[in-house]
């Protein structure tokens, strides 16, 4: 699996906190930030949208690095992924992204 899947499935290739990073986009980075302050209703700014992606060392955002259940629930078990998990099947908390992003599921299931 590459390392830019992410513990959910999710590919972080194609977030756009992820290529803003890469590219040192600061157009992307207010676009975005102004798109997931909307979102999420909670103030982030341009300088907060920088990720190298959440399985590798480096950046990331602060949702990633410290609020996202996912991550931090695969942190505590020990597990790469949720692929690596024998709760994966079950997981709701999971379930929530891979019922509208299937491609993550598929990601998960590529070893």
């Amino acid at each position: 699996m590459k390392e830019t899947i992410a513990i959910c499935g999710l590919d972080c290739e194609k977030c756009d906190a992820y290529i803003a990073t890469k590219n040192n986009d600061q157009a992307l980075r207010i676009k975005t930030a102004k798109l997931w302050s909307e979102l999420n209703n909670a103030p982030i700014l341009p300088e907060h949208i920088n990720c190298d992606g959440c399985r590798t060392d480096g950046k990331k955002t602060v949702f990633c690095e410290s609020l996202c259940g996912i991550r931090q629930c695969a942190m505590r078990k020990g597990v790469s992924t949720c692929g690596d998990c024998s709760e994966m099947q079950h997981c709701s908390t999971l379930g929530a992204i891979t019922s509208t992003r299937p491609e993550a599921l598929r990601n998960l299931m590529v070893s």
